[in-house]
Formats: structure tokens, C-alpha cells, sequence
């Protein structure tokens, strides 16, 4: 499922958050990557300037730097008051992108859509790709990327164009100036202690660098799997997948040859051997678990022979992607909260809690929306807001982890440490400039 050569790389959306961590993990394994956005803020690799909605500024782009793969990360930030910007970068951007692509024979494009195209404003619990859409999208944001996500999706196969789309979820990290914005504004104006709902709903983030390692990843496998790449696909299929233990720590599971003595009365006569193999850290079991499916598992024998073989590639397909740590929604903000009280010298993080539930948080929100709409500035505190804090929404990334090889490197703990650190920094730098 990998290339058999490497691909030259343009990141269309490159000086952004996400596009970023891309180049920057493109650039640090040796491939030959250019950048096409509207805006330069790095100059470490070749730049094209232009309009994504313009099919001939993109195909420029294509030409010049000799493209083999497009990643398309461009798109504006979730929150914004303008359904007709989200339409042109997110919906006649994509148009633009893939008629592009197909023009000059680009044979690979993954794209990057956002795991709130399935979310409708109730919960989503343990999720797959086979969540349909709702039948009216939460917001302007949504609706454009899942229209562009159809478009990407429905191009596979056409003019020799392979295509998939990514669906991170929550994403933070280094560089991110949307969701850290907002949580340090919180702490400066001391509202650490506000919760709205009981907090037991479970929350699935996404650190950047693992997002950009999956579209590395995706970008890789897009060729169509050889017969034998399948058949051994198709065997691993039946052995579970390890946990992922990056913030956790290491999960043993015991078995007969391997496991803790525990209390008894006599020792059994291996036990030297089972406490060795418990011991040793690179043990492997002599055979793997088993994978327990059921009926309306995505990979049981029942839905392979339904669907066949097509769902066990990378082209055409859709791929949530996530830390593989779902944590309850406000205990994020506490762990930030946290890192600034180390930072600062200050105890914020352990003011008294004040709880509101769901619903005196909607009427609150819809009265501060009603007062910003009145003075005409943009509400800080708003009901889908309130909705996103109190809903579940984990995400099951199996597909992930089987067809893309993906397997998040930084936990959630680590990547919280990066993100402060980084902020930090940032925000003195900003006050030694000012």
C-alpha cells in the first residue's frame, strides 16, 4: 500500500496551523515539498502565492513546483460569521483543486475535512465512518466541508486521481491560536472555575503532530494495495489491536505464560518463567489476541463479504483521526489551566467550581448573543458553545490505525506540555516586541 517512489508535494493551505506541522515533517524526512496559500509566513521552502477558488492560480502552482501529491489543508477558522467565505475556500476552492489536479495528471490528493461533518449537536459515542451525516449541518463551517469532502471523495478514480480525506478531531498543538486563544483569555479574566454540564462526557482531541503524521501516512498508502498486501491485511484483521497507552502508561494484560504471581500457597512450578516474562518489557505473547467482533462491527466477516475488498484501501475512503484518548470535555481546560499556574506563579486552577447545567448555560448564551448582536460585536460565549461542551463526541479511529497504519506518536499530556511551552514563549515574545 506504500509508493514505490517519492512524491514531490504541494500543501495547499502550507502557513496555516495544520499545513505547517505538514511541511515541517515533509521537509525533516527529505521530500521535496512547496507551499500555495494566500498569505507567506515561512520561507523555508518554495511559496506560490494565490486564490485557492481560482482553478488557474492552482494549476500554476501544480505546473511550477511539479506536484505529485496535493494536500489541501486551506480553510477558514471554524466560528467565523460568513457562510459565503466558508462556500468559496472550502466548496469552489476543492472544485478548483481537483479540476486542477486532474488536469495535469496529479495522480494523488488527500484532503482535510473536520470530524464535525457528522456532528448534529447530540452526542456521537465510539463513532465509525459509517456515521451518516446529519440531515442539516450544525453550522455554516460544517456544511462546507462536508460538501467539499463529497466532492473529494466522488473525484477518486476519475482522470487517474486517488483521493481520501482526513477527519481530525479537536485539534491543538503548537501554533494553534483558535482554541488556546480562547482558554487563555478565560484564565486572564479569571473565569477557571466556570463549568457548564456534569463533565462525564467523554471528548476525543487531536495533537498537530499526529494529525500531520496521518496525512503522511495517507499520502503514502493512496496507491490501490497489492493482492497480497490485502490478504495480509485481511489476517491481521483477527488480532486486536495494542491500546494506546502514550499519556497512560503501559497496559499489561495478563495470560497463562506471562502474569503475576498474586497470592497462593504453592508456587507453580513456571513460576520463574512467568514473572520473567512479566518483567521484560519487549515480551511478546506466542499468540496474538484475538479481535472480538460482533455483527455490526465494520471489519467482522459479515460486512467484508458485503462490501468487499474496496473498503480495505485508502483511496475513496474517509478516516477520523483523533489521539486515541478520549478525556471528559472540561478536564482539557483544567490541565492548561494547570500548566499557566506553574508558569505564572498563580493558583487559578483551583478556585471553587461553579457549575451550571445545559440548559441555564443555552439561555445564558442566547442572551449574551442577543446583547453582542446588539452592540455589534461577536459573542464570546455562544449556544453551540454550550452545546459542543456538554455532548460526547469519541471517535473510533480502528480504520485509522488498520488501513492507514496510523498510531498516535505524542500523548495527550505531552502534547498539552508542548502547546503551553510553546504558548508561553510566544505570548513574551509578542510583549518583547510591543
Amino acid at each position: 500500500m506504500s509508493s514505490s517512489s517519492k512524491d514531490v508535494y504541494l500543501v495547499i493551505g502550507g502557513s496555516g496551523f495544520l499545513g505547517r506541522h505538514i511541511v515541517q515533517q515533509l521537509v525533516a524526512r527529505g521530500d521535496a515539498v512547496s507551499v500555495f496559500d494566500i498569505v507567506q509566513r515561512y520561507h523555508d521552502v518554495p511559496f506560490y502565492s494565490g486564490d485557492i477558488s481560482e482553478e488557474g492560480q492552482v494549476a500554476g502552482a501544480l505546473r511550477k513546483s511539479g506536484a505529485t501529491c496535493i494536500i489541501h489543508t486551506a480553510s477558514p477558522i471554524h466560528g467565523l460569521d460568513d457562510p459565503a467565505l466558508y462556500w468559496k475556500v472550502n466548496v469552489d476552492g476543492t472544485k478548483a483543486v481537483i479540476a486542477a489536479a486532474v488536469a495535469n495528471g496529479v495522480p494523488k490528493l488527500v484532503y482535510t475535512s473536520s470530524a464535525g461533518v457528522v456532528f448534529s449537536g447530540e452526542s456521537l459515542i465510539d463513532v465509525d465512518e459509517r456515521v451518516p451525516p446529519p440531515e442539516k449541518a450544525m453550522d455554516a463551517y460544517n456544511e462546507s466541508k462536508l460538501k467539499a469532502e463529497e466532492m473529494v471523495l466522488a473525484a477518486n478514480g476519475k482522470g487517474g486521481l486517488y483521493t481520501v480525506a482526513l477527519r481530525p478531531a479537536g485539534l491543538f498543538g503548537p501554533g494553534d491560536r483558535q482554541l488556546m486563544t480562547g482558554l487563555y483569555q478565560t484564565y486572564l479574566r479569571n473565569q477557571t472555575h466556570f463549568q457548564i454540564g456534569d463533565n462525564t462526557n467523554l471528548f476525543d482531541w487531536t495533537y498537530i503532530e499526529n494529525a500531520a503524521y496521518a496525512h503522511l501516512l495517507a499520502a503514502d498508502r493512496l496507491a490501490p494495495p497489492s493482492p497480497e498486501e490485502v490478504a495480509k491485511l485481511k489476517e491481521e484483521l483477527h488480532n486486536a489491536l495494542p491500546s494506546i497507552d502514550n499519556t497512560v502508561g503501559r497496559r499489561r494484560i495478563p495470560t497463562s505464560e506471562c502474569r503475576p504471581l498474586g497470592p497462593y500457597v504453592e508456587l507453580p512450578s513456571n513460576a520463574e518463567k512467568l514473572v520473567e516474562a512479566w518483567s521484560n518489557p519487549d515480551y511478546k505473547p506466542p499468540v496474538l489476541r484475538p479481535a472480538v467482533r460482533g455483527r455490526f462491527d465494520q471489519f467482522s466477516d459479515g460486512a467484508l463479504a458485503r462490501e468487499g475488498d474496496a473498503q480495505l484501501q485508502v483511496a475513496g475512503q474517509a478516516f477520523f483521526i483523533t489521539n486515541g484518548e478520549p478525556m471528559y470535555f472540561w478536564d482539557l481546560p483544567r490541565m492548561l489551566y494547570k500548566r499557566f499556574d506553574e508558569h505564572f506563579g498563580t493558583n487559578k486552577s483551583q478556585r471553587r467550581r461553579i457549575q451550571l447545567s445545559r440548559e441555564i448555560g443555552l439561555v445564558l448564551a442566547s442572551g449574551a448573543e442577543w446583547w453582542s448582536w446588539l452592540v455589534g460585536k461577536e459573542p464570546g460565549f455562544t449556544r453551540f458553545r454550550v452545546t459542543f461542551s456538554c455532548v460526547w463526541r469519541c471517535y473510533n479511529i480502528e480504520k485509522a490505525r488498520r488501513l492507514l497504519g496510523y498510531e498516535p506518536i505524542v500523548g495527550m499530556d505531552e502534547g498539552l506540555r508542548r502547546t503551553v511551552e510553546w504558548w508561553v514563549a510566544d505570548q513574551q515574545k509578542s510583549q518583547v516586541k510591543a
